[in-house]
């Protein structure tokens, strides 16, 4: 097998390169290589300085994570980056792309850092709950400093090359197109100097910064084990020599790797590329092609879906009844993109460059220039129905026809035209342009080519897509509902709000059910009728208690949307306990995860068994990515897995819920979901 690193000489400087396509992982052979290349500059006495590059795209973008879990081949990432730092000759790392992981590891070892402007640096190994192991938690401290290295470290996101450089990370840019001929001249320049190393540099402590870091993202952190050991690593070896610094290093690193949450993170990190592949589609189908989309609804799920194919640089016509409707949602829509560049996320010119591309119309029979069109208006089949009639006689032959429902039968509305195989539906979650999840949804008739044509659409406006079956609430919603079904119960049967909520908090959800609730709208889905009260959320509704904006809710809210517990809800609730007649007990935290997380995980195992969902892992990305389901807990069915479906079923048959077979089979065979 040819070697993906190649060494090659301009004067008295060793040039190692890397051409290791997509991202320059750092795999076997890869180290290999460079070990290689190292030795050789180490055992010629015509070599004065050493340049790592890569060629393609990137530097390096971390470790090849298809090793996990198998046998280390030599040299190990750590003993790779000891031995370029040991060179007593000059190593310059040249880095375009990305630097991250073990890339940035790499960076730090070598004596030298020079990037060009658009480069960046990351150790985003707390993504997949471990820390940087070849020495980054050790290094980065010395050469950026500890607040620098906290921040990358426990955070994982990307700096860019410039505040890398601010930091102390890179010890020069490089003009855009020249990084090669910039490094080689810099490595001439530091030629005879002594070579400095990362791990000699001292660390400057200030406990107050190990204090603040902490008080600050606290909330951010709660409940994760590797940004918790990252911070208490870093400052536990802060001051000590290097040696002692990367053997504690190395355990922590060890001791995460074996742990759940990691095993979590990892899963759900395979997950999302898996839910990409489509059951019984070739992947190498034709396409059809998607030049301008069509958005029928310029409401708040009709603005967010739009700005999402502007933002990738696709034109959409959107389609309102009337005018004052369109004028408002293309209000809302230029406002969050001017939110956006206000942040520094967006320049003036990106927001009326996508705006740009916006063609707001009252006229229904633009569409016909469309070649997919998603309707995006309330939930009403009836409504539906007669969209989907009309886009019948507009829409052009070939084009794409997808609804934004997310309970409602797809086959039902594609029976409206006359071509049924063109019709699916793309469920996104709300805020659509923020939220990362898209379920597609298959219906009996949905052509194989429209699938995997809305799969590579998703992929274009940076979606995490998932594959779903025609049931009433496709996966995630269908699976939220026994949640807040059996939430509602146990008002009546004693605990409070408050209580529910705070077991889900304490799992790791962004919020409970009735907090959910309150941001969402108490009256989303109300009948409209003040006299006719059914249950507690219509009491709520018809008192005006429509959630946060109303500042009531199942909460009181003051005016900074700060909840306290609200004694009118306590009455309401005490009012239906008593006119239902409904038996009280104390309920505690485990009757509310069996009823409110187990029920879930029961109504998943129905789902997969229906073949609704492709796979489990699918099903802990739906999760993920629309609910706020804790990564570092791998989705409700990777969950499921390391409680124990024995443990479910039991929890389960005590509070009297029916087990779905599936779930029973493969607890009473000692499987899991997640193979």
């Amino acid at each position: 097998m040819t070697s993906p690193i190649t060494t090659t000489r301009q004067g008295d400087v060793l040039i190692i390169t890397s051409d290791n396509p997509p991202v320059n992982a750092l795999g076997a052979a890869v180290r290999q290589g460079i070990q290689a290349g190292i030795q050789e500059a180490k055992g010629d006495d015509g070599i004065k300085a050493v340049v790592i590059t890569c060629a393609g795209k990137t530097f390096f973008a971390g470790a090849d994570i298809t090793e996990f879990g198998k046998p280390m081949q030599e040299p190990s990432l750590p003993v790779l980056v000891d031995e370029i730092e040991a060179l007593d000759k000059p190593v310059i790392a040249a880095v375009h792309g990305t630097a991250l992981g073990g890339g940035c590891e790499v960076a730090l070892a070598s004596h030298y850092r020079i990037a060009v402007p658009s480069a960046k640096f990351g150790l985003p190994e707390v993504k997949l709950g471990i820390l940087p192991g070849a020495g980054g938690t050790q290094r980065m401290p010395r050469v950026a400093g500890v607040e620098v290295a906290l921040e990358m470290a426990t955070k994982g996101d990307p700096i860019s090359a410039e505040q890398a450089k601010a930091a102390g990370l890179v010890d020069r840019l490089a003009t855009e197109g020249n990084l090669l001929a910039d490094a080689v001249a810099f490595a001439q320049e530091v030629i005879g100097k002594p070579v400095s190393r990362s791990s000699e540099r001292p660390v400057t402590v200030d406990p107050a910064v190990f204090e603040g870091f902490r008080a600050k993202n606290a909330k951010r952190f709660r409940g994760m084990d590797a940004p918790n050991t990252i911070m208490d690593l870093i400052e536990q070896t802060a001051g000590k020599p290097y040696a002692e610094g990367v053997q504690a290093e190395r355990m922590g690193f060890m001791k995460l790797i074996m742990g759940t949450q990691s095993a979590a993170l990892r899963h759900i990190f395979f997950a999302e590329r898996k839910a990409a592949k489509i059951d019984g589609i070739a992947e190498d189908i034709a396409l059809r092609d998607i030049k301008r989309v069509g958005v029928i609804g310029a409401g708040t799920m009709g603005g967010g879906i739009s700005m999402n194919f502007l933002s990738a640089g696709i034109p959409v016509t959107i389609v309102e009844m009337a005018q004052d409707a369109l004028d408002r949602g293309t209000g809302v829509m230029r406002k969050n993109y001017e939110a956006t560049a206000a942040k520094g996320r967006m320049t003036a010119e990106q927001v009326e460059g996508a705006m740009g591309l916006l063609n707001p119309t009252l006229d229904f029979g633009a569409l016909g220039e469309c070649d997919l069109i998603i309707e995006a208006v309330y939930e009403n089949m009836d409504v539906k129905k007669e969209i989907f009639g009309k886009l019948d006689q507009v829409a052009k032959p070939g084009a794409i026809l997808a609804s934004n429902t997310s309970y409602l039968n797809i086959d039902e509305i594609a029976a409206a035209t006359s071509r049924p195989q063109d019709v699916l539906g793309l469920h996104f979650f709300s805020p659509a342009n923020v939220m990362k999840l898209l379920e597609i949804v298959r219906g009996a008739k949905t052509a194989d080519d429209v699938l995997a044509t809305a799969m590579a659409v998703s992929k274009k406006i940076r979606k995490v897509a998932v594959i779903a079956g025609v049931c009433y609430g496709f996966i995630g919603n269908r699976m939220l509902m026994p949640r807040q079904i059996e939430a509602n119960k146990m008002l009546l049967e004693g605990a409070t709000p408050e209580q529910i909520d705070k077991v889900h908090v304490a799992f790791g959800m962004p919020m409970g059910p009735f907090q959910m609730a309150d941001l969402a709208g108490v009256d989303i889905g109300w009948h409209r009728d003040p006299n006719r009260i059914e249950n507690i959320r219509d009491a709520l509704a018809a008192e005006g208690r429509w959630g946060q904006k109303k500042n009531a809710g199942f909460y009181d809210y003051d005016e900074k949307r700060n909840p306290s517990n609200s004694p009118r809800v306590a009455e309401l609730i005490a009012e239906w306990r008593e006119k239902l007649g409904v038996p009280q007990h104390e309920i505690t935290e485990e009757e509310i995860v069996v009823r409110t997380l187990y029920t879930m995980v029961n109504e998943g195992a129905l789902i997969l068994a229906e073949k609704m969902a492709q796979r489990a892992s699918d099903i802990d990305v739906v999760w993920v990515y629309g609910y706020g389901w804790p990564p570092y807990r791998g989705g409700p069915m990777f969950w499921a897995d390391t409680e124990g479906l024995k443990k479910i079923v039991e929890g389960l048959e005590k509070y009297g819920f029916e087990v779905a077979p599936l779930l029973r089979e493969k607890a009473e065979k000692g499987e899991k979901f997640n193979k």
